[in-house]
């Protein structure tokens, strides 16, 4: 097997090529190794698309060495192709895909990487994109643009962008205009509210457990939508909705809306956002579909 570190080298606070080549260095599967630095946005999905293309048939497992952003140009560029297993270094800031499979340690040691069993993974697919995480829009692709205006002008982002961004959502993104559809049946038929996770792994935001009873190998999409409410009501329910207790707690049974579903219709207004596993599209109608077993994960032990 061949093994492809595709490398970040802008991901979370460091360049973390230099220490993924000492990780390889005396292994037996050195010889078998290429690390490949990524250039720009999407260089990750094309530079895997061109491995395969170039390597027909041969057994390869890509590693995707950066943040949520890396994980999905990896995934996408290898989904649907045979021969091919995937697995991730996570070094970005949020690293919510990981979590699902017990956290970013898990997946710490480069050597158990490269021998991890694999097991299948569904993908999301929106269209011609395709999404291993999360679909989210409402109050959290608020507070996404803009701590992504803050980081054009500073050229990074921090605390206090994100502090401005759930400022700005608390003002102008407390009531979000889109329909929702799941499996045909519309879940909010005013077309008004908080937020909705469209989601295949659990974790969104880098701490919020959207999505606690997701199984990322089981067919089905969890989608978790919450009406409008008061300022008041949602710093009440922001812990609960943290820990991914919403689901289950009485008091707000009133304003969760949770169905499993195969396929999600949205539809919105001209100049709708939102969030493709952390990336921001404007798109005002929109198809999320499950595609079960698209890949396969090698998850350490």
């Amino acid at each position: 097997m061949k093994y492809v570190f595709i490398v970040n080298p802008h991901a979370g606070d460091m360049d973390r090529t230099d220490a993924i080549r000492r990780g390889v260095v005396g292994l037996p599967e050195e010889a078998d190794c290429e690390i490949y630095p990524t250039r720009a946005p999407r260089d990750a999905t094309a530079y895997v698309g061109k491995w395969c293309d170039e390597h027909p048939g041969e057994e390869v497992r890509f590693i995707a060495c950066g943040g949520d952003g890396t994980v999905n140009e990896v995934f996408s560029g290898a989904a649907g192709r045979e021969n091919v297993s995937v697995t991730c270094f996570p070094c970005g800031s949020g690293n919510d895909f990981v979590k699902a499979f017990g956290g970013a340690e898990k997946f710490a040691s480069v050597e158990k990487l490269l021998r991890a069993p694999t097991r299948p993974l569904d993908l999301l697919k929106v269209g011609d994109r395709w999404a291993d995480n999360v679909v989210n829009f409402g109050f959290d692709t608020t507070v996404a643009i803009t701590i992504n205006k803050e980081r054009e002008k500073t050229g990074h982002g921090n605390k206090n962008a994100y502090t401005k961004g759930v400022v700005t959502a608390l003002l102008t993104a407390m009531k979000n205009t889109f329909t929702v559809k799941a499996d045909g049946e519309t879940l909010n038929p005013g077309g008004k509210a908080l937020l909705c996770t469209v989601a295949n792994g659990q974790y969104v935001g880098g701490s919020f457990r959207c999505a606690p009873k997701a199984e990322t190998d089981d067919g089905l999409i969890e989608v978790c939508l919450i009406k409008p409410i008061s300022r008041l009501r949602f710093v009440k329910i922001l812990k609960p909705y943290t820990n991914g207790e919403h689901l289950d707690r009485p008091d707000m049974r009133d304003i969760v809306v949770y169905r499993r579903a195969k396929k999600v219709e949205v539809e919105a207004p001209a100049g709708f956002a939102y969030s493709l596993d952390g990336e921001i599209i404007y798109q005002s109608r929109f198809t999320v579909e499950i595609v079960p077993a698209a890949l396969q994960l090698a998850v350490p032990d």
